[in-house]
């Protein structure tokens, strides 16, 4: 070791340097903080370096990169409330014009485009309602332009792109297995076609599809009514048919082919409706939209949707007797499906969505009363059945599976993007 001094002057080049050493140990925690900001979890910088467990330096060097991709804000001067004590801590805010992911939605009535930011904040939606064709392609194709022109008008960055569709999707190869209010052939591609529109419109990013409810459950779950939940069970009915989803210690519970938790095919009036898969009396047809309408006696009518004109009727003439008796029909073969799930799943937490929902608001004490009866918890407790809190949040889950990259690996995502 030689006795010259250091040419450099006390602490030059030493604070780049350690800046540069905390953030290479940060990296790993890129992914981790953009999820606990992107989740609502971590409001400011101090509860960011608690929940990853680094230093107050770490997660400082963690924030900064985050901010200079162009993801999060940080507080430039934090101010603490008036009369609290201590040092006060930089909020962490999601970037206000940061990148968006495409999402899109398919459904018997139509498809929806929409482009959603960090936060499942939906920054833009183009609503569909051109019949749905037989032709996945052309479908697809329509719904892909319509997310083209959105970022076209907003000048925004995309991730890439998710769909959601109401079939169960089998994985790995993305199929489409029961399409079956859509008329389209059964174990059409609509991965591998959803990607080759999304390609062929120049949106950059990769390309997901699943079924709707498994991302309704998945929105509800990071930014919705499911927040919080360790096992959460997600039953919905949008246009046509009975979906539902469960999330288990905050993964999504696929089962090993993507086709878990088709629960609309489970018996709740043995005597019933003919199903589409050969049974009689599954929630598909004895708790959707369509039994709902046949229920009361009201024929469905072509220029709104199956859905609306089912929640309209709820909404606004339930005191019709037989709007009344529809609905406690409908609640009594839902609260009998819900029971048997409980059974089985044993959830410590129920989300309703869809003309479910609107039940559920409509007389919740009815539905809860029925699944405690029918359910081991009636006598050991009780699991909260709460309405879904998201506006579309099958488009702002199909957006997660867009998001999902970057939460993994923000550096690496972004820079193929």
């Amino acid at each position: 070791m030689s006795g010259k001094a250091d040419p450099r002057q006390p602490g030059e080049g030493t604070t780049s340097t350690t800046s540069r050493t905390r953030l290479d140990r940060g990296r790993g925690a890129l992914g981790p903080a953009l999820e606990l900001v992107h989740t609502g979890r971590a409001p400011t910088r101090a509860v960011l370096t608690a929940e990853l467990g680094v230093t107050r330096a770490t997660a400082g060097a963690v924030a900064a990169e985050l901010e200079a991709l162009g993801l999060i804000q940080v507080d430039a001067r934090p101010t603490a409330p008036s009369g609290s004590q201590g040092r006060p801590s930089h909020r962490l805010h999601l970037a206000e014009n940061g990148p968006v992911a495409l999402a899109a939605q398919v459904h018997a009535d139509g498809f929806r485009a929409a482009l959603v930011a960090l936060g499942g904040r939906i920054v833009a939606t183009a609503p569909g309602c051109e019949p749905v064709d037989a032709d996945p392609a052309k479908v697809l194709g329509s719904v892909v332009d319509a997310g083209a022109r959105l970022l076209s008008e907003t000048g925004r960055r995309c991730v890439g792109a998710g769909l959601a569709v109401p079939s169960a999707v089998a994985e790995p190869e993305g199929l489409a297995l029961n399409p079956l209010h859509l008329a389209w052939p059964a174990g059409s591609p609509v991965r591998e076609i959803f990607a080759e529109q999304v390609r062929a419109a120049g949106i950059t990013g990769p390309a997901f599809a699943a079924n709707d409810v498994n991302l309704a459950a998945l929105a509800e779950h990071r930014h919705g009514a499911g927040r919080g939940s360790r096992d959460l069970l997600c039953v919905a009915t949008g246009h046509r048919g009975v979906g539902g989803a469960l999330v288990l210690d905050g993964r999504l519970h696929s089962g090993s082919s993507g086709l878990a938790l088709e629960v609309g095919h489970l018996t709740v009036h043995p005597e019933g409706r003919p199903c589409h898969c050969g049974g009689r009396g599954c929630l598909d047809v004895e708790a959707d939209p369509m039994a709902f309408l046949i229920t009361a006696g009201r024929p469905p009518g072509p220029e709104v949707s199956l859905l609306k004109q089912a929640d309209d009727l709820i909404r606004h003439e339930s005191a019709d007797p037989g709007v009344r008796a529809a609905v406690e029909l409908l609640i009594d073969r839902l609260g009998l499906g819900l029971a048997g799930l409980v059974n089985i799943l044993n959830p410590d937490r129920i989300i309703l969505g869809g003309l479910h929902r609107t039940l559920l608001e409509a007389d919740p004490e009815r539905l809860r009363a029925v699944v405690a009866d029918r359910s081991l918890w009636g006598r050991s407790g009780s699991v909260p059945i709460l309405a879904c809190g998201l506006d579309h949040n099958s488009l702002v889950g199909a957006a997660e599976l867009a998001w999902q990259p970057v939460l993994d690996d923000p550096l690496r995502a972004l820079a193929a993007a």
